[in-house]
């Protein structure tokens, strides 16, 4: 009756626990949680295949050429339009 008493008021008697270990234990028991995760998530990866991987690189280097292409005009401009309005205010040539 007094071993229910003791465990029921969390009181661990004679035999008590080591404190210090308690960070080490749940630190590791967190790890191979998360190892676990890991593992569980790289199984659901799925490696895209080659006709994916083509399409996918021509949009990239197509976005790639009209950003570059728009840039370049947009630069254009605007370089056309500072040296206009800086040679009308300062009057050089």
């Amino acid at each position: 009756m007094a071993s229910k008493t003791a465990i029921a008021n969390n009181d661990e008697g004679p035999i008590k626990k080591l404190k210090a270990f308690d960070g080490i234990t749940d630190a590791w028991s967190g790890f191979t949680r998360f190892l676990g995760d890991v593992r569980a998530e790289m199984r659901k990866v799925v490696a895209p295949s080659l006709k994916e991987v083509k399409v996918t690189t021509t949009v990239v280097i197509i976005a790639v050429f009209i950003f570059g292409v728009f840039f370049m005009v947009s630069d254009w401009v605007f370089r056309i339009g500072v040296n206009g309005l800086l040679n009308k205010l300062g009057g050089m040539q």
